[in-house]
């Protein structure tokens, strides 16, 4: 079969002269095929930008908001950490309370048991198990609040019921300082014997006053070899505190005191390496750590 051709004239208005070319109708064809594919695929480049510039802006604020709630994430585990400690802190005041009123720890106040979650170095490392383990915490958090919200409501009714013996239980520093030798087993500074220390050591200044822990009665102020001058003060229930080292006294025997009467001032009498005041705490003639009775901090 014969191809066809078509013949095109260009006669142009500056000049006579006409320009003629002839194309076969397969070539007008595949000319035509290619401008068409050309304009298909520009068409397509420019949907395939718009689509993408939407999707690249819609990134950006979704990176935007995972970002910043990758932050908050970042706070709010600071704030678990942070609630763990206070209700460490607590949980400590608690058991004070509970030691004080005669109430068994830790069955009157059940541990739900929490480890605080660590605070992440880098915001981006935070991931989903994180927040998992995020919510799990403030869970325990939570029944560790109300476990302690339920002990304290107990000793607060025992405590509105025992007003006198409260008054008359050793609570508060009975001079300021801090301690050089806490209670319990440890090596005699004179003899460097494994000796058993019924109180504690508290260090601070020559002459400071000491004061009343709770309202008792002085039952003595005496001196002796090893404690120089003490004082010993019965607060009923079975409580007696003792005060040695004293350098002087500011009560007689038999007399009343309060909570916070200065009786006597800081020494060094008796076998003392330096200034210090040494405290027990005794029930029922029997040594118990003072440091779990001070209610203060």
């Amino acid at each position: 079969m014969k191809e066809k051709f078509y013949t095109f004239i260009i006669v142009p208005h500056s000049t006579s002269n006409s320009k003629k070319f002839t194309v076969s109708k397969k070539t007008i064809y595949l000319l035509f095929a290619g401008t068409l594919i050309l304009f298909l695929a520009f068409i397509f480049i420019i949907y395939d930008y718009a689509t993408m510039s939407i999707t690249r802006e819609k990134f950006k604020n979704l990176n935007s908001k995972y970002t910043e709630q990758q932050r908050k994430i970042a706070r709010y585990e600071k704030t678990i950490v942070e609630l763990n400690a206070k209700l460490e802190s607590f949980k400590n005041y608690a058991k004070k309370l509970n030691i004080i009123a005669g109430l068994e720890f830790p069955l009157a106040l059940k541990e739900v048991g929490i480890g605080g979650p660590t605070v992440l170095r880098e915001v981006e490392s935070i991931s989903p198990p994180k927040i998992d383990k995020s919510l799990q915490d403030l869970e325990l958090i939570t029944q560790k609040a109300e476990g302690i919200e339920k002990n304290l409501n107990t000793l607060l009714k025992f405590f509105e019921q025992q007003t006198v013996k409260l008054a008359s239980t050793p609570s508060i520093w009975p001079t300021r300082g801090y301690i050089s030798s806490a209670f319990g087993w440890r090596k005699d500074p004179f003899t460097g014997k494994r000796a058993f220390h019924k109180g504690i050591d508290i260090a601070t200044r020559y002459g400071n006053p000491v004061v009343a822990p709770a309202d008792g009665i002085v039952l003595t102020t005496r001196y002796e070899k090893t404690y120089g001058r003490y004082i010993i003060l019965d607060h009923n229930f079975g409580f007696t505190t003792v005060f040695a080292h004293l350098s002087k006294f500011a009560v007689k025997p038999g007399q009343k005191v309060k909570r916070g009467d200065v009786i006597g001032y800081v020494g060094r009498t008796g076998k003392a390496l330096g200034p210090h005041l040494h405290y027990e705490i005794r029930i029922h003639n029997k040594a118990v750590n003072p440091y779990n009775y001070i209610l203060e901090d």
